[in-house]
Formats: C-alpha cells, structure tokens, sequence
C-alpha cells in the first residue's frame, strides 16, 4: 500500500485525451478531459500530491499542419517554427485539463487551484538521435513538394507506408526542466502542477543561452525526469492497458503484476514490448526506479489509477526484491 500522502507524477496516455482517436476536435478533447479529471481527482482527494504530464502527438501535428495547409495556399505565410508548435499545444491541453480538473475538485469541495507550467526540457545537441530523425510530425506531402522542403527549409523528410512524405524529426532524450524550481514551488505550496506537456518544448544549451530545437522528447521519459528531480515517490505512466504483458496477443500471454528492473531488462531482450507502444513506457519506469532506492513506478489504465496506487492492479516496476505496496 502506498503510504497516505505521496507525492506521484502522472503520465498521461493518449487516450486520456482523445477518446476517439479520429475526433481530434477541441470540443471532443475538452469532452474526454473532462472524464480524465475524475481519475486524477481521485488521488487528489485520497490525499496524494499530484503533478500531471501528458502526451501531444495528435495536437503538436495538428497545429504543424494547418501551418502548412495555410502556407500551400498562400507561400507568403510563414510556417510556425516547431518549438513554438510544441509550446501551443501545451498551452492548449493544459487550458483543458485546469478547466476539467478545477471543476472537478470544485464538485468535490476541495480548495486547490489547477495550474500549466510551459516547460522547456533540455536535450543534448549531440544527442545521437539528431543523426536519424525518425519521429512523423505534420502533412503528408508529395515527392516533389518534400525535396522542394528538404532544400528550402532543410526539413529531414521521410516516405511515409504509401501515403505520402512527411518531416520527421528527432528524439532525444532529457537532460534537464528549466521551469522545475518553479513547479516544485507550487507543488509545496499545495497546488496542481500541469507540466512537461507533449515531452516539453525541446531547448538546448549555449552558453546559458536556451534555444529551441525541432524534435519530439517522449513524455515518459521527460515525465521520469521531472519525477527525478521532484523526489517522487512514484511514477504513474497510464495507458490503454490494465498490466503490463508478455508474450502479447498470443495464446501464451502473460500479465505481469510485480516485476524486478532485472526481470525487465530480460523481456527487453527477448523483445516482448514494442518500441513505438509500451517499450518507452517499460524503459521509463526502469529509469525512475533506478534514480533512487525505494523509488517505485506503475503502469495502469487511467481507469483503474486508483486502484493500482492501492496495490490493487497495474504492473509495479521495483528494484531488486519483489514487495508488496
């Protein structure tokens, strides 16, 4: 069992945004946002302290594309550059979620004001990843328009499955949060935090100089990392998912309920986690549980978040020895 207050990071799947994957209208964001609120006020009101990060791979392209679409019918626009793409969607998501989340402590009787820090993640510039871009971001486009893209503008664009090219970028990994000082202040003085949206807006280091960067960081990863330096007790990455499994989609499929860091780098190696789904998330919640001893990482469904920080559900990722929450 999870001691009564803890201080948990929470890291928002897709779905906890986008109900329906092909309604990426606000209003439908708005809609879902409102559902998600119930599960995180849970914690809230269990008496946990709560900072919440999420993903924003539909919204960060949605934006990028309509720059383009714009710019297709009149060249003289500018396109938006894609830092600045990254920092709107944080702002816009995290309108829906303070809007969703307040209401829903209001409903509740609890006194606690709901607040997103736009926050800029620091990678390294030599960061391997920026050799091979390979996260899609944005329109599709033909060939013609895509060298005509790589020459002008030195966009990176890639042949997507027969549909069309696209610019892709990198993903690298995070080194720092700038704005983490300021999301601890409001995190002692009882509020909460919205931060490290969709990964956090990609900067790198010159000389104290902070310069934005096309590239996408996994919000898992920037999530473990803000938990890192805020001393959580917990990391809480939710997904579609109720546990972890091995062996999925086969007769042999196995749920995993308590799992060893160990155990874990095994079933990497015998590649039971795919990269682009849960591999991110399982390499996640290794790192945070690495970070520090006692420190302890779940993966869940946002439905039963709940449930999994009472030791009910969810795949708990641990250092050496098996325990019981």
């Amino acid at each position: 069992m999870v001691q009564q207050k803890s201080r948990i990071v929470l890291a928002l799947g897709g779905n906890a945004l986008q109900a329906n994957p092909k309604d990426t209208s606000a209003e439908a964001q708005l809609k879902t946002s409102i559902e998600t609120a119930k599960s995180i006020a849970d914690l809230i009101e269990t008496g946990h302290e709560v900072i919440i990060a999420h993903g924003n791979g539909p919204q960060v392209g949605q934006i990028v594309g309509t720059y383009e679409a714009a710019q297709q019918g009149n060249p003289a626009l500018p396109v938006m550059p894609f830092p600045e793409c990254g920092a709107m969607s944080q702002g816009y998501i995290g309108y829906h979620l303070q809007q969703a989340i307040r209401q829903e402590l209001v409903n509740r009787g609890i006194n606690k004001s709901v607040a997103t820090v736009v926050t800029q993640v620091v990678v390294d510039e030599k960061d391997t990843a920026f050799d091979n871009p390979t996260k899609p971001v944005g329109s599709f486009f033909s060939e013609d328009e895509a060298k005509r893209l790589m020459m002008e503008e030195g966009y990176a664009m890639k042949e997507d499955s027969g549909r069309g090219w696209r610019r892709v970028v990198a993903s690298p990994e995070p080194i720092d949060v700038v704005e983490a000082p300021v999301v601890k202040t409001l995190v002692d003085a009882g509020h909460v935090v919205i931060t490290v949206g969709g990964g956090g807006v990609p900067v790198i280091n010159k000389n104290g100089i902070l310069e934005g960067v096309p590239a996408v960081i996994d919000k898992d990863f920037a999530s473990g990392k803000i938990a890192e330096i805020l001393d959580a007790d917990f990391l809480l990455i939710l997904t579609a998912v109720e546990k972890v499994a091995i062996n999925f989609n086969t007769p042999d499929q196995k749920e995993l309920d308590e799992v060893t860091i160990e155990e874990l780098e095994t079933y990497i190696r015998e590649g039971h986690f795919a990269p682009g789904s849960m591999l991110p998330k399982v390499k996640a919640a290794m790192k945070f549980v690495k970070s520090k001893p006692g420190r302890r990482a779940l993966i869940t469904s946002l439905e039963k978040a709940k449930e999994g920080i009472a030791g009910e559900t969810g795949t708990v990722v641990v250092d050496h020895k098996l325990t019981r929450i």
